[in-house]
């Protein structure tokens, strides 16, 4: 099956987690250590270099035009375009990456910016050149296919996306329309583009003045710090207020944005003769809609844990009114700060279990400049792990000490070491995993790592502090996600209807899901019900957030059992686990989670992390009463 450019590209991206932390902001990168910051001298050593792999790629992407009409020839003519598109996704990596990445060190950098638009130009041309490979090859009659990719050992690595294209061929156009649709790939990304400038490059964060008299900017990064760590409720309230004031006053150009990329969602759902959005989404993978609608009315339906511990929060913390800026601060005076090097080491110890050629694999990531540790001037804020097939993935940190940080760097090297462990495994074409399971390696390491701590520690105060942790994950990937997941689907719902959407329909629909979910537990903030206009998410890449929850659900129940087996039985867990990250892409992504030992069509693998959520809070207000 021919997989257009842009495909690969949504690998790079898939592991960017929610906005984090970070407490000194380096103004001058040369202040930053060099194992600290990313070596991308393994991509390419210059500009120069880079300009080298660009015309190479624009030169393969004018090979592949010529074998247009001569599919039909025989298996060795359809072989030699696979290899050939094989190579371009390969290149397409480096190519991609390199401006990427030094962009998003400095999203100022104009022009890294420009060298990335020429790729994304490059990429769109090459999408239209090559619109026909798709339809011609449907034309072959799939009992020659079958014969043809069953008769040669070369075809193995493309038997599956071949016959996946065969199984989806009621939405493969002919070659005139999909060299069509194929002139509106540029312009699908530009919403994101404009997303990004206006909520990164171009943001103005104002500057509040707190209890202290310190002055603090109401970035991203200080924001969550204040909440995090300031005790005063009233600070917490003011930057609050500045940092989603900054997002309200714009709040009717990122309704625009957000319409333009759902309406685009059901134009291309529509082209492609799909019933919804949704659906169009899911069918690629072969995902049950069912399962997307299940988990959203299950998780809706079982929210009293949730209400439960924001209401023990309230009474813990004292506080009169309890607010959602309220629901980061520690429950107790633990203070404890985490420096890198330590976080290291604690990460690398907790999955120790899963055997030495993950350890020590996961060791090598650790200190061969694959990640960029510290927030710096102009960097782009959160975290993620991308990968470079033929070199390693990347590792995006914005880190600050913080427990919360030391378990988002464990839950990217998660990312870091499924992407490495399926490129060493797969062939290119079966390398890239879904996003569907995308998830399930991040957050099984967060659970290895908050067994380790809790192991360790002896201390009541941080044993409380990594309870909160581990319910912290569950509202922040299950819950929370879930109610995201909710949102989009009821946005793309009106977009099928013809309705209106706007910054006051956005609202209105995050209010309604606010009040489902918390109820009363948290005081009705106006401001918070504008939280769509800062998940990149749903301007990045739609209908992924739900897949956090369906792989929490995934790895807790991977997790449980690996906890509750003994001796070969354990190791057998590990095995599974293992086996599932080395399959990157190798089958449909509910299979492989089936051979993992996960069945996502039952709905108790859903309830057992609400049920687990459920224990926690009990287990929280018991050491609490402790102390």
């Amino acid at each position: 099956m021919q997989k257009p450019i842009k495909y690969y590209l949504l690998f790079l991206l898939i592991s960017f987690v929610p906005t984090l932390f970070a407490q000194k902001v380096y103004e001058n990168r040369d202040e930053i250590p060099a194992e600290y910051k990313w070596n991308l001298n393994d991509i390419y050593k210059s500009w120069d270099e880079w300009e080298k792999g660009l015309k190479d790629l624009e030169s393969k992407m004018a090979e592949v035009v010529t074998y247009k009409g001569r599919l039909k020839e025989g298996p060795e003519t359809l072989l030699k375009v696979q290899k050939l598109n094989d190579d371009l996704g390969i290149l397409s990596y480096k190519v991609y990456r390199y401006p990427q990445l030094t962009y998003d060190l400095d999203t100022r950098d104009q022009a890294a910016a420009a060298n990335l638009q020429k790729v994304q130009i490059a990429f769109a041309n090459y999408s239209t050149a090559t619109s026909w490979i798709n339809p011609e090859m449907l034309e072959i009659p799939w009992e020659t296919m079958e014969k043809w990719i069953y008769s040669y050992q070369e075809f193995e690595p493309y038997r599956f996306s071949i016959k996946n294209l065969y199984r989806l061929q009621n939405h493969v156009l002919d070659a005139d329309k999909e060299k069509m649709l194929s002139f509106f790939s540029r312009f699908n990304s530009t919403p994101n583009d404009i997303y990004t400038k206006l909520s990164v490059t171009d943001i103005n964060y104002p500057t509040v003045t707190l209890s202290t008299g310190e002055q603090v900017k109401a970035t991203n990064g200080n924001y969550f710090r204040v909440l995090t760590n300031n005790k005063n409720q009233e600070d917490r309230k003011t930057i609050f207020e500045a940092h989603y004031n900054t997002f309200k006053q714009n709040m009717n150009t990122y309704a625009a944005i957000y319409n333009a990329i759902c309406q685009s969602d059901w134009a291309n759902a529509q082209a492609r003769n799909y019933a919804s959005c949704l659906e169009s989404a899911l069918e690629g993978n072969n995902i049950p809609v069912a399962v997307y609608e299940n988990l959203i009315n299950t998780v809706k339906a079982n929210t009293e844990p949730l209400k439960k511990y924001h209401q023990l929060r309230k009474k813990i913390l004292g506080l009169e009114k309890y607010h959602s800026y309220d629901g980061s601060i520690a429950l107790t005076d633990f203070n404890k700060t985490y420096p890198y090097e330590q976080a290291k080491e604690w990460i690398l110890a907790s999955v120790k279990p899963l055997g030495k050629e993950y350890f020590s694999k996961y060791e090598h990531a650790l200190k061969s400049g694959w990640v960029d540790v510290y927030e710096s001037e102009g960097k782009q804020s959160g975290a993620y792990s991308g990968g470079v097939y033929g070199v390693h993935p990347y590792m995006l940190m914005n880190y600050n000490e913080t427990l919360d940080n030391v378990f988002t760097l464990g839950h990217e090297m998660g990312h870091t070491m499924h992407t490495l462990l399926a490129d060493e495994n797969q062939a290119f074409a079966n390398s890239g995993y879904t996003l569907f399971v995308a998830e399930v390696a991040s957050t099984f390491n967060e659970a290895m790592l908050l067994d380790y701590l809790l192991s360790k520690s002896t201390d009541p105060k941080e044993r409380i502090a990594l309870i909160q942790q581990s319910i912290k994950n569950i509202t922040g990937t299950f819950y929370l996600q879930t109610l995201f997941a909710d949102f989009e689907l009821q946005v793309h719902k009106l977009v099928e209807k013809g309705e209106p959407i706007t910054a006051d329909v956005l609202t209105s629909i995050m209010d309604e899901l606010n009040t489902t979910y918390y109820g009363s537990a948290i005081e009705r903030d106006e401001l918070l019900n504008y939280v769509w206009a800062r998940i990149s998410h749903f301007y990045t890449v739609p209908f992924y957030v739900f897949q956090y929850a369906t792989c929490f659900a995934s790895s807790s129940q991977l997790f449980n059992e690996y906890k509750a087996a003994a001796g070969n039985e354990k190791q057998k867990v590990v095995d599974r686990y293992i086996n599932l990250l080395k399959s990157g892409g190798n089958d449909y992504p509910m299979e492989q989670l089936k051979k993992a030992g996960v069945d996502l069509t039952k709905p108790e693998v859903v309830k057992s992390v609400i049920n687990r959520m459920g224990e926690l809070v009990s287990l929280l207000e018991q050491e609490i009463n402790k102390l």
